[in-house]
């Protein structure tokens, strides 16, 4: 691994994930790993989304959140737009998934 401080962890990663968790230091990262983070999402292992939204659409490829990703409920704590348009968006995890409506409100 080419980062100061990276290690990749091989074997059982729900376990060493939860042990590293637990120790003092900095943050755990994943870059471009959906399926590591599904595995990380499934077993509660996500405090925090950090996404970049292109302004491409592609209509296929991988999709970070496939069919069978569990629900979470998310709340946006920071946004940023770069000079390409590119969105930076930071969410943390809120606990279960709450649904609204995009319904207008009536004119009175």
């Amino acid at each position: 691994m080419d980062w100061e401080g990276a290690r990749l962890i091989s074997g059982d990663v729900v376990e060493a994930v939860h042990v590293l968790k637990e120790r003092d230091g900095g943050e755990l990262q994943v870059h471009g790993s959906a399926g590591l983070v599904q595995t990380l999402l499934r077993h509660d292992l996500v405090d925090e989304l950090r996404l970049m939204i292109y302004p491409v659409v592609l209509g296929q490829g991988k999709r970070l959140f496939a069919d069978g990703t569990v629900p979470a409920g998310l709340k946006l704590v920071y946004s940023s737009t770069t000079s390409t348009g590119v969105l930076i968006l930071s969410y943390d995890r809120v606990g279960d998934v709450k649904t609204g409506s995009f319904a207008l409100d009536a004119a009175s």
